[in-house]
Protein backbone atom coordinates (compact mmCIF):
# COMPACT_ATOMS: atom_id res chain seq x y z
CA UNK A 1 0.00 0.00 0.00
CA UNK A 2 1.23 3.18 0.64
CA UNK A 3 4.33 3.96 2.01
CA UNK A 4 4.90 7.60 3.78
CA UNK A 5 7.50 9.69 2.25
CA UNK A 6 10.22 10.44 4.43
CA UNK A 7 11.03 14.03 4.90
CA UNK A 8 13.84 15.46 2.23
CA UNK A 9 16.79 16.70 4.02
CA UNK A 10 19.29 19.13 2.73
CA UNK A 11 22.06 17.16 0.78
CA UNK A 12 25.30 17.80 2.84
CA UNK A 13 28.52 18.64 0.40
CA UNK A 14 31.50 17.42 1.72
CA UNK A 15 34.76 19.34 0.44
CA UNK A 16 38.10 17.48 0.50
CA UNK A 17 40.17 19.09 2.74
CA UNK A 18 43.81 17.68 1.63
CA UNK A 19 44.31 18.43 -1.45
CA UNK A 20 42.60 22.07 -2.48
CA UNK A 21 44.25 22.88 0.40
CA UNK A 22 48.24 21.88 -0.20
CA UNK A 23 47.30 23.19 -3.67
CA UNK A 24 46.48 26.26 -2.11
CA UNK A 25 49.40 26.70 0.14
CA UNK A 26 51.81 25.83 -2.51
CA UNK A 27 50.36 28.70 -4.99
CA UNK A 28 50.57 31.28 -2.52
CA UNK A 29 54.01 29.81 -1.11
CA UNK A 30 55.29 30.31 -4.85
CA UNK A 31 54.03 33.52 -5.22
CA UNK A 32 55.07 35.30 -2.25
CA UNK A 33 58.58 34.06 -2.64
CA UNK A 34 58.30 35.56 -5.86
CA UNK A 35 57.39 38.66 -4.09
CA UNK A 36 60.04 38.66 -2.18
CA UNK A 37 62.82 38.07 -4.38
CA UNK A 38 61.30 40.99 -6.97
CA UNK A 39 61.81 42.84 -3.82
CA UNK A 40 65.00 42.12 -3.29
CA UNK A 41 66.62 42.48 -6.59
CA UNK A 42 64.69 45.64 -7.05
CA UNK A 43 66.43 47.04 -3.85
CA UNK A 44 69.89 45.68 -5.02
CA UNK A 45 69.20 47.37 -8.77
CA UNK A 46 68.68 50.73 -6.73
CA UNK A 47 72.03 50.15 -4.32
CA UNK A 48 73.69 49.73 -8.24
CA UNK A 49 71.78 52.69 -9.56
CA UNK A 50 73.07 54.74 -6.73
CA UNK A 51 76.82 53.33 -6.70
CA UNK A 52 77.03 54.64 -10.15
CA UNK A 53 76.12 57.65 -9.39
CA UNK A 54 78.10 58.63 -7.04
CA UNK A 55 81.01 57.14 -9.28
CA UNK A 56 80.21 59.45 -11.95
CA UNK A 57 80.12 62.41 -9.75
CA UNK A 58 83.09 62.01 -8.32
CA UNK A 59 84.79 61.31 -11.80
CA UNK A 60 83.39 64.49 -12.91
CA UNK A 61 84.70 65.99 -9.96
CA UNK A 62 88.04 64.65 -10.60
CA UNK A 63 87.93 66.02 -14.09
CA UNK A 64 87.34 69.52 -13.01
CA UNK A 65 90.59 71.46 -12.98
CA UNK A 66 91.43 72.72 -9.19
CA UNK A 67 93.27 75.45 -9.27
CA UNK A 68 95.09 76.28 -6.38
CA UNK A 69 94.22 80.17 -4.42
CA UNK A 70 97.45 82.43 -5.26
CA UNK A 71 99.42 82.45 -2.43
CA UNK A 72 99.15 85.42 0.21
CA UNK A 73 102.54 85.86 1.55
CA UNK A 74 105.62 85.37 -0.25
CA UNK A 75 107.20 81.97 0.10
CA UNK A 76 110.39 83.42 2.45
CA UNK A 77 108.02 84.94 5.06
CA UNK A 78 106.00 81.67 5.17
CA UNK A 79 109.29 80.04 6.81
CA UNK A 80 109.06 82.89 9.50
CA UNK A 81 108.05 81.04 12.09
CA UNK A 82 111.47 79.00 12.33
CA UNK A 83 113.18 82.82 11.43
CA UNK A 84 111.64 84.49 14.19
CA UNK A 85 114.62 86.75 16.15
CA UNK A 86 114.64 86.82 20.12
CA UNK A 87 113.62 90.45 20.88
CA UNK A 88 117.66 91.22 21.90
CA UNK A 89 118.60 90.68 18.44
CA UNK A 90 116.13 93.04 16.92
CA UNK A 91 116.52 96.75 17.70
CA UNK A 92 112.54 98.26 18.49
CA UNK A 93 114.05 101.44 17.16
CA UNK A 94 110.71 102.82 16.10
CA UNK A 95 107.29 101.93 16.69
CA UNK A 96 106.24 100.53 13.48
CA UNK A 97 108.85 98.56 13.51
CA UNK A 98 107.40 96.41 15.95
CA UNK A 99 103.91 97.12 15.05
CA UNK A 100 104.69 95.51 11.47
CA UNK A 101 106.55 92.45 12.82
CA UNK A 102 103.03 91.93 14.82
CA UNK A 103 101.10 92.73 11.90
CA UNK A 104 103.02 89.63 10.24
CA UNK A 105 102.74 87.45 13.21
CA UNK A 106 98.80 87.63 13.27
CA UNK A 107 99.15 86.69 9.51
CA UNK A 108 100.98 83.75 10.57
CA UNK A 109 98.65 82.91 13.08
CA UNK A 110 95.77 83.33 10.82
CA UNK A 111 97.51 80.78 8.04
CA UNK A 112 97.66 78.57 10.68
CA UNK A 113 101.86 78.34 10.76
CA UNK A 114 102.01 79.41 13.70
CA UNK A 115 100.12 78.41 17.29
CA UNK A 116 98.68 81.21 19.56
CA UNK A 117 101.05 79.62 22.15
CA UNK A 118 103.55 81.12 19.85
CA UNK A 119 102.08 84.13 18.89
CA UNK A 120 101.70 84.96 22.57
CA UNK A 121 105.58 84.18 23.13
CA UNK A 122 107.02 85.80 19.94
CA UNK A 123 104.49 89.15 21.05
CA UNK A 124 106.13 89.20 25.16
CA UNK A 125 109.26 89.09 23.01
CA UNK A 126 108.76 92.24 20.97
CA UNK A 127 107.11 94.29 23.27
CA UNK A 128 109.68 93.49 25.69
Amino acid sequence: MFRPMRPIRPVRVVRPVGRPLARGLLVGGAAYAAGRAGARRAAAEQGQDQAIAELQAGQQVAQQPVYAPPPTAPAPAQAAPAAVPPAAAVPAAGGEDVASKLTQLAQLVQQGLLTPEEFAAAKARLLS
